[in-house]
């Protein structure tokens, strides 16, 4: 029988990547939408209620979440991430008791500025703004279900492709290079980040789904770290385009985590076959015309 798998957050970027990857394996799968086809605001717990009863999913991958830190309204992190999260927990413990699995994603901001080498799952949390300290109260608050529902939660690094909005560097980065562009303004050049291929990330997520780690927190990432001074060196080595980059000071984010880079080997351990994309196969990706 296939599996029905809702997806929170379907429509988004990684959703939609998600989406496919669920689908193309055979899997049927569905967003959170009520049985008018309406979408369902994740702060409304009554709304939640009805469409996961609707949806009456086997298994439950938790998108659905503000993930720009620069988001102009703090208290939206904790009504969406937080409380929409435990909106959803609640309806799936109340009206799916058949649920096989539940992923959460939470995220690898919650580590903060720990430098010390690759980050793994038992490093201590140091969240450094709202959006962190959102999730990581997200991922406190399901510990509250685990005895009632199997849970896992993913702390993904962060990842980039195509579609990805532009509040986000590396897709910044990439449509200058692809338009030709002389110049691109940028904050601090010497940040470093693990940078996934969505892709990949889907692909993280399908067969956690498969394995099933109940219980577990798993880092989605590839365990390298890239400055922005490599990103854009990486760029133009694959496009052939060399831009001139202004630092403006004002796109700088206060309280910037310095270097967030992640150990992959508990997501290894369960997925043996799972392979990250190498950073440069996905700019070449991304640089290519849509």
């Amino acid at each position: 029988m296939t599996a029905r798998v809702l997806v929170t957050g379907l429509r988004g970027f990684t959703g939609t990547y998600l989406g496919r990857e669920l689908t193309a394996a055979g899997y049927e799968v569905c967003d959170l939408v009520a049985d008018d086809g309406r979408h369902v605001d994740i702060t409304d717990r009554e709304a939640v209620s009805r469409a996961v009863l609707h949806q009456k999913p086997q298994m439950i991958v938790h998108l659905a979440a503000i993930a720009s830190v620069g988001h102009g309204d703090p208290n939206g992190f904790y009504e969406v991430n937080l409380i929409g999260s435990r909106n959803l927990l609640e309806a799936a413990h109340q009206l799916v008791p058949q649920v096989e699995l539940v992923v959460l994603a939470s995220s690898a901001n919650i580590y903060g500025n720990r430098t010390a080498g690759s980050l793994d799952e038992d490093s201590v949390p140091d969240p450094m703004n709202d959006y962190a300290v959102s999730k990581l109260a997200m991922e406190q608050m399901a510990a509250l279900w685990h005895d009632r529902l199997p849970i896992v939660v993913t702390r993904p690094f962060n990842y980039t492709g195509k579609g990805q909005s532009e509040h986000f560097v590396v897709p910044k980065i990439v449509r200058h290079f692809r338009e030709r562009a002389p110049r691109i303004s940028l904050g601090n050049l010497d940040v470093g980040r693990d940078f996934s291929d969505v892709r990949a990330v889907a692909q993280a997520y399908r067969g956690l789904l498969e394995a099933k780690p109940t219980g577990r927190v798993v880092n989605i990432c590839s365990g390298n770290c890239y400055e922005l001074r490599e990103v854009l060196a990486l760029a133009e080595a694959v496009s052939g385009h060399h831009l001139e980059v202004d630092v403006d000071p004002r796109l700088a984010r206060p309280r910037e985590v310095a270097q967030l880079y992640g150990n992959p080997a508990r997501l290894r351990d369960i997925l043996p076959q799972w392979q990250p994309i190498p950073f440069e196969e996905t700019l070449r990706w991304m640089l290519e015309a849509e």
